[in-house]
Formats: C-alpha cells, structure tokens, sequence
C-alpha cells in the first residue's frame, strides 16, 4: 500500500474505521480521559455498545457508497477501539504511530494487519517523550497545523495530548512542510471550557474553507491568523454549543462532499446553500458523548 495523505479534503480512496464492538463496561468516572467522557458518567448518559456500532455502520455506509476501500481494526476484547485517528496519522507517504496515553495503548496491537500492508521504512515510531494523537494534526498540504498545549500543568492534565517536542521531531521528519502550533485551551471536566484536539476547534473543508471556533484557542493571534489565511467570507464560526456537540469534527470524502451529523443543521445547510459542498448526513450524537466524533473515528490512509 503506497500511502498518500496531503490534506484534509482530497479524493478518499483507502481509510481506517474505528471498531464498535466489545468496547467493555462504562468507564468509572475517575477512569474517563476526556471532559465528554467525564460528563457523560458523571451523568449516566454514556452510550451503549449497540447504538455505537449503528451508528458507526451508518458512517461506513457512506464510505462504501462513494466506493472507498473501508478496513477496520482486529476487535479486542473489552477494549474502546472507536477513535482510529488516536492510534496513527498519515503525512504524505509515511504514518506516525501515536504515543497516546497509557490507558489506550492495547489499542496499537489491533491495527497489525493495516501495518502488514505498508512498508515498513514508512511507518514510524515516536521517541517517548514526543506526544501527539491525530486529532491535534490537521493537514493543509504544505501547511501542518498541530493543536498544543505548553503550559506548566501538562503531564497533570488529561486532555493536553500534544506537546512541542513532538512538533520538533515531526519538523526532521517533514523538512518540507510548514508547522504551525496552535495552542489550545483545557478542561479535563468540562466540555464547554476546554478543546480535547484541534479538529474539535478547527477543519478545513471543501476548497479553501475552513470551520472554526473562536474560543478554543488559547491565543487570539493563533485564530487571527487562520482568519487572515483563508480569509473571512470562507469561514463558518462555530458557537459554544455547537463545538459542544463537535461541529467541526466532520469528514471530507471529497472537497465536493462532507459527511456530518444530521443534528448540524446551521452548519450542513451553510454547506449545501453557501458553498455547495453536498452534505451526507448520519446520526452520530451517541458516539459524541464519549469525546469524538466522525473524523475522530477515522484514520485516512490514501486520498488523491
């Protein structure tokens, strides 16, 4: 498999499907990663086995619809396997195995026979003290942009998965590619406070436009620069409650076609009325309360 994976948007050819099935019991609420997570323990919402994987089989769907090559990882037992961007990312012809936090790590194991299919020169492995999860790595072709979080309190916050010198290793790797850190805000317990991944705050679609929320960046500079770059009138600005329930976590299977959840009204109408970008709608809200959303639950490995 000859890897390619330049942006967000591109033609989607080969992609990895989280797995739904044999996520184990409800987390205790000590045992919850993520402010989504958290909350939805802390009030007995957090979703069954059963409605994840109907709503994830919706997802893969659309994928075989618009006919892309759809693998999934093994099943492990009793283990959560739904978000596949935490595990690896792709950057050009090479994918980055995450150092994601402990708790997750069985999940690398499942993903053998994807790896059995690449060569191994181009997979890579991240010195232990490089953190980053996909979700905080968002491809613009030349331009990488990696959510961070450089505060004093990191290795005591839950929802900082990204630091700098895992930015310092991806610019050896990359030489090529511009890399522009976007420092985000945290709250390990509440979702309204706090952005667990840049793609909960920020997305490019389409071509040339991009979804933003305002206040999931720690510094105003940081936002003013992503308004300047695509420029106003091709930026949809996402309101508290619609980062909430992750608005600009969707998935571009084309920069013609968006896959969102049926609940974004304002924004798949913007899509569809504004931009003409045709909106695929799935239901989606149940995997929402564990932190993630429809990019999360993906890890693209061949666009273009």
């Amino acid at each position: 498999m000859i890897l390619n994976i330049q942006n967000e948007t591109d033609i989607l050819k080969s992609v990895v499907l989280g797995q739904p099935h044999s996520m184990g019991k409800m987390p205790l609420i000590e045992e919850t990663y993520d402010a989504k997570s958290y909350e939805s323990v802390k009030n007995d919402i957090y979703p069954l086995e059963d409605d994840i994987a109907n709503e994830m089989s919706a997802f893969e769907k659309i994928l075989l619809k618009y006919n892309i090559e759809v693998l999934r990882p093994n099943i492990l037992p009793n283990c959560n396997q739904v978000f596949a961007r935490d595990v690896a990312f792709v950057i050009d012809d090479k994918i980055i195995t995450s150092n994601i936090i402990p708790d997750r790590a069985d999940e690398q194991e499942a993903y053998a026979p994807i790896y059995g299919q690449i060569s191994f020169n181009k997979i890579y492995n991240l010195p232990e003290k490089a953190h980053v999860e996909g979700g905080d790595v968002v491809l613009y072709n030349d331009l990488v942009f990696v959510g961070v979080y450089t505060k004093y309190d990191y290795p005591k916050t839950k929802t900082a998965r990204t630091n700098s010198y895992a930015i310092s290793f991806l610019k050896e790797l990359f030489p090529n590619k511009k890399f522009v850190p976007l420092e985000l805000k945290k709250n390990d317990k509440d979702p309204n406070k706090g952005i667990l991944h840049l793609d909960c705050t920020f997305m490019p679609i389409g071509n040339g436009k991009a979804l933003i929320y305002r206040d999931g960046f720690e510094k105003v500079d940081d936002y003013n620069y992503l308004i300047n770059l695509f420029g106003r009138k091709n930026v949809f600005e996402i309101t508290t409650e619609e980062m909430y329930w992750m608005n600009t976590n969707v998935f571009s299977i084309s920069p013609e076609v968006v896959v969102s959840e049926e609940h974004f009204t304002r924004l798949n109408r913007h899509l569809e009325d504004v931009w003409g970008i045709k909106v695929e709608t799935v239901p989606y809200r149940e995997v929402s309360k564990m932190g993630g959303l429809l990019r999360c639950s993906t890890l693209p490995l061949i666009r273009g």
